[in-house]
């Protein structure tokens, strides 16, 4: 997370937000073919930020996305995704992110580096993120916005179905890239 700068000496707490899924997305992208790129997200996300403005270090990250609420625009698709080929959302109903640690990268950039939970399966994966600011909205709610990206290699979980193509290559690449933009809101 890119963390705005704050004055040296402050003593401000770590404060805890509830992502709120109605203004966050969870997206990825896969080329498909070899040339084109399918993208999609999950419909249902959850999560709890704390956010420690004066010592980054000290903030944490849990968010979960539910693997049926997965959605590309195509109803066909979409199934295949559920289905055991991909993400098995009968027996691994939630993906799960938990934080390690955050490391300063530059003025700006954070690593956010912690275990991704892809049916059953856990690995270590680093977001790259950027504190994006926080407002209080019209019902007097203090929110934040952060952004996080990351690649994953989908086999890496299990995520090992795929199709050969006539010219060559694969249906799917291995390659998935992951955005999230993440607005949450101050847990009172």
């Amino acid at each position: 997370m890119a963390i705005s700068s704050v004055s040296p000496g402050s003593t401000q707490e770590a404060t805890t937000y509830q992502v709120d899924p109605a203004h966050t997305v969870v997206e990825f992208a896969v080329k498909h073919m070899m040339f084109s790129t399918v993208k999609g997200y999950f419909r249902k996300v959850s999560g709890e930020i704390v956010f420690d403005e004066t010592d980054p270090a000290r903030s944490s990250v849990t968010a979960s996305a539910e693997a049926a609420s997965v959605d590309t625009g195509d109803p066909n698709r979409d199934n295949h995704l559920r289905s055991a080929d991909f993400f098995d959302a009968e027996h691994f109903p939630t993906l799960t992110f938990v934080s390690k640690r955050i490391e300063r990268q530059h003025d700006d950039t954070y690593h956010v580096i912690g275990d991704l939970t892809i049916r059953g399966i856990t690995r270590e994966v680093a977001f790259e993120g950027t504190y994006l600011g926080k407002g209080i909205d019209p019902w007097g709610n203090t929110r934040v916005g952060f952004t996080a990206t990351t690649t994953i290699n989908r086999k890496d979980w299990n995520l090992t179905w795929n199709a050969p193509l006539e010219a060559g290559g694969v249906l799917v690449s291995d390659q998935v890239r992951i955005s999230i933009d993440v607005q949450a809101v101050k847990k009172t």
